[in-house]
């Protein structure tokens, strides 16, 4: 799942430091899905920060040049993996395209935009993954329209197994640069929480839908 611990550990740091990673136990976040979460994610602030945005691009680049040397295309999923897909392609000078969650409701009702051939070899990118529902379902997009879907990348993973099933299921590789429990290891490690915090966090990790319970 994490491709390096080097590359996880340091991302987990710029997370926790810029608050696109918030722990907060005592005070739980709801996340749209109505499931109470000690966590909040929001990578998109990634972007506004230069030093932490220019990491996460060259992890992907070198990552994409390691593993994924036949691409063809760029993919982001919409909309937090647009601006982290475009960056990526243009460094590796390579198409890019993006994936919606629906197609748009006009126009031509497009639900992939941009130009994508069959037959081309896609990485798509995302920017975090919970269950893997919307990154598969961009995945099942891009198939349906004639690609051949190398593998998909994302910033962040909250590690669930669910997703580790949906993802072989639907025989897709994938990596991420980070994950939940090694930022739980730096966030107590560098006193992001105390240690009290860390066993109710690391609860919720085992059983998701019960730690309140």
């Amino acid at each position: 799942m994490v491709y390096n611990n080097v590359i996880a550990r340091e991302v987990a740091e710029y997370l926790l430091e810029i608050k696109a990673v918030v722990l907060n136990p005592s005070e739980p976040f709801t996340w749209a899905s109505g499931l109470k979460s000690p966590i909040y994610c929001d990578n998109r602030k990634t972007l506004s920060y230069p030093k932490v945005r220019n990491f996460i691009k060259t992890a992907f680049v070198d990552i994409i040049a390691d593993e994924f040397k036949e691409c063809d295309v760029i993919a982001g999923v919409a909309t937090a993996g647009i601006p982290h897909g475009v960056l990526i392609a243009d460094v590796i000078n390579k198409p890019f395209i993006y994936v919606r969650d629906k197609a748009k409701g006009h126009g031509l009702e497009n639900l992939i935009e941009g130009k994508l051939e069959k037959g081309q070899r896609v990485v798509v990118i995302e920017d975090l993954i919970s269950t893997g529902g919307s990154s598969l379902k961009a995945v099942s997009a891009l198939r349906d329209a004639g690609a051949e879907v190398l593998g998909l990348g994302a910033i962040f993973t909250y590690g669930f197994q669910k997703a580790v099933d949906a993802f072989a299921e639907a025989d897709c590789k994938f990596f991420t640069l980070s994950e939940y429990p090694i930022l739980l290891e730096i966030a107590a490690k560098l006193d992001y929480v105390k240690p009290e915090e860390k066993a109710t966090l690391l609860k919720w990790y085992q059983d998701p839908t019960g730690w309140l319970a």
